[in-house]
């Protein structure tokens, strides 16, 4: 069962949802950024072992609480691991901040416009422990390049199937369907995307309800008819390579939409800060991305 506080929290808490969720791909260029380069550390291990400490330092930070910050998407790995010797679900939860769990493996090689996400045989047994760690849902991301009608309907259909089956798994799931923002034909692709998600979420057997994470829309309030759709308990929105000033400035045209950024969220932070510098930097980001996840402009 869906721990009551946590949906509510999610539903209509005031705030957005922290994106900590670099993987093994990301995360070398997340250390980049960061501050740390390649040659820091050896293998796999110790670059997980670095992020994870990239990853304690913003969950114990004083600003990152539920006041503002009503989620946070973790790495399996991160999941897994602990914050001030507790689960990293239990210490984020303790903050008010409720866990969610990224659970796609990434991405199939591109074929009609779009990249499906790879197969994931082993999900029932991740939502499981997830489930037993406290997570309460998870995300997983597919992306959209072209305005391919087909590609746009399967990547729909397979988040959808995805989706039904974390609900199975007791966990409220995460859609994201990111449109490339980079691409020419971004416009189109919101158009056909729109129209597949409906029909889509019309079509869902159930009452459950999942949530949407959406690049931000050419034309502002172009998913509003999302936002109110019954089916959906939230929307979100990445910042999908705008940075913290531009990507803020266009969520707040979009009513009803929140944050979910990574990139924007942590693009000031560095390894080299004092905690005092580094508490006060997040705390800025965190109040950028509030502000325009909860006033809105004309």
């Amino acid at each position: 069962m869906t721990d009551p506080k946590m949906l509510e929290k999610i539903g209509s808490g005031r705030g957005f949802i922290a994106a900590l969720d670099q993987s093994g791909g990301s995360t070398p260029k997340a250390l980049k950024g960061y501050g740390i380069e390649e040659d820091a550390y050896s293998g796999d291990a110790e670059m997980f072992a670095l992020i994870h400490q990239m990853r304690s330092r913003i969950i114990s930070a004083p600003a990152f609480t539920g006041d503002k910050v009503i989620g946070a998407i973790l790495f399996e790995k991160t999941m897994d691991g602990e914050v001030g010797g507790k689960p990293t679900p239990a210490a984020l939860w303790d903050k008010g901040v409720v866990p969610f769990i990224k659970i796609d493996k990434g991405l199939e090689d591109e074929a009609n416009g779009v990249q499906l996400m790879k197969p994931m045989p082993e999900l029932d047994a991740l939502l499981a422990r997830a489930k037993g760690l406290g997570v309460f849902g998870t995300k997983e991301r597919s992306v959209i390049n072209l305005a391919n009608a087909k590609g746009i309907a399967e990547i729909v259909r397979q988040q959808i199937e995805i989706g039904l089956q974390v609900l199975k798994g007791g966990l409220v799931p995460m859609l994201e369907p990111e449109i490339n923002i980079k691409s020419a034909e971004r416009a189109d692709c919101d158009a056909i995307l729109l129209e597949e998600l409906v029909k889509g979420l019309d079509a869902m057997p159930g009452s459950d309800k999942v949530m949407l994470k959406l690049s931000l829309p050419v034309k502002p309030g172009h998913f509003d008819a999302l936002v109110d759709h019954p089916r959906v308990l939230r929307v979100v929105a990445l910042s999908g390579g705008y940075n913290r000033p531009d990507a803020c400035v266009e969520l707040a045209k979009n009513r009803g939409i929140i944050a979910s950024f990574s990139r924007a969220l942590l693009e000031d932070l560095r390894h080299q800060m004092s905690d005092a510098e580094f508490n006060a930097s997040l705390g800025a980001a965190i109040d950028d991305i509030f502000k325009a996840s909860t006033q809105k402009t004309a």
